[in-house]
């Protein structure tokens, strides 16, 4: 295919990245500790959470995987959630 069949989708990609660029975006980066006590003073003001990073989700303090596995580290709620994570619903009562 010759770059003139790319015109039209060409000026749409280019359109999309120069409209994106103007956008503010300020996610909060994800920092895992490996001790809730680290995590805890990281965010002072903020719920300390287990997060697996294999299933994708994370556990409050009173759920039965909270600080459990191999796959996890204690992060803060609000950059667990800012960066897609979704909360368990084991052990919620």
């Amino acid at each position: 295919m010759s770059w003139s069949g790319f015109g039209r989708l060409g000026g749409i990609a280019v359109a999309m990245l120069v409209g994106a660029s103007g956008a503010e975006v300020s996610a909060t980066p994800l920092t895992p500790f490996r001790y809730e006590a680290q995590a805890q003073r990281h965010c002072p003001h903020d719920q300390v959470v287990w997060l697996d990073f294999r299933k994708g989700i994370y556990y409050g303090k009173g759920q039965k995987r909270y600080g459990q596995g191999f796959d996890g580290s204690f992060v803060c709620l609000r950059e667990a959630r800012d960066s897609s994570f979704r909360r368990s619903l084991l052990g919620l009562r």
